[in-house]
């Protein structure tokens, strides 16, 4: 059974930053690309960043580049979102996900991944 537990969020004023961690179980963590996605309530769960299953390859959606930075330890299971220079536009429930195969690419769509956490509120005020 594979679990992904995020945490992390909270109520941030603009311009202030916030780490999110998602920690892994029940798949071999160090084998899998992972994602952030997030969403907001009527709007489509959107790509944010993903990173390859050993590290050395991240992808960013353009609204969040050079602000957000994804990251990994294999050692702990363990996945990363930093978030810089945050944007009240920034607003919203976010998501870690796994892919659904072992040493695929880090994909940017969400129907690549199959396993998604419960979700962590990230609120900016401006």
């Amino acid at each position: 059974q594979v679990q992904l537990v995020e945490s992390g969020g909270g109520l941030v004023l603009a311009g202030g930053s916030l780490r999110l961690s998602c920690a892994a179980s029940g798949r071999t963590f160090g084998n899998y690309a992972m994602a952030w996605f997030r969403q907001n309530p009527g709007k489509e769960r959107e790509f944010v960043a993903s990173i390859r299953w050993d590290g050395y390859r991240t992808y960013y959606t353009d609204s969040v580049k050079g602000r957000f930075t994804i990251s990994r330890d294999n050692a702990k299971n363990t996945l990363y979102l930093q978030m810089n220079s945050l944007k009240p536009e920034d607003t919203a429930v976010y998501y870690c996900a796994t892919n659904r195969a072992p040493w695929a690419v880090a994909g940017t769509t969400r129907y690549e991944y199959d396993y998604w956490g419960q979700g962590t509120q990230v609120t900016v005020s401006s």
